[in-house]
């Protein structure tokens, strides 16, 4: 929920999603991949290995404002968690060793 207050990120069940102005699937590692910068969200959509609904025009505002950071939104967020921010970047470096595993297999 994208409340500058109070932002809230839910998960939920594939079958089960939630009410929504647009909609974007994929694969965890897909769409950490987008949000770390090291996919092309074009590229996943087009090979339809992403499906987007919905608002269409919010999703691409969105894709715009994620190519516009000059830093790396997942890094920023590891700084977000304080005292917890070491061990949330160690996660981070594990999901990203992961995924060039799979890239490479």
């Amino acid at each position: 929920t994208p409340d500058p207050a109070r932002p809230q990120l839910d998960a939920c069940r594939r079958a089960q999603p939630p009410g929504h102005d647009a909609r974007i699937a994929g694969t965890f590692l897909d769409l950490f991949g987008m949000i770390d910068g090291s996919v092309d969200g074009d590229a996943l959509f087009f090979s339809r290995e992403l499906q987007i609904s919905g608002d269409t025009e919010a999703v691409v505002a969105l894709r715009n404002a994620l190519d516009d950071l000059e830093s790396n939104l997942l890094d920023s967020v590891s700084e977000a968690f304080g005292p917890l921010s070491r061990p949330v970047s160690l996660a981070i470096s594990a999901i990203r060793a992961v995924r060039a595993r799979r890239a490479h297999a």
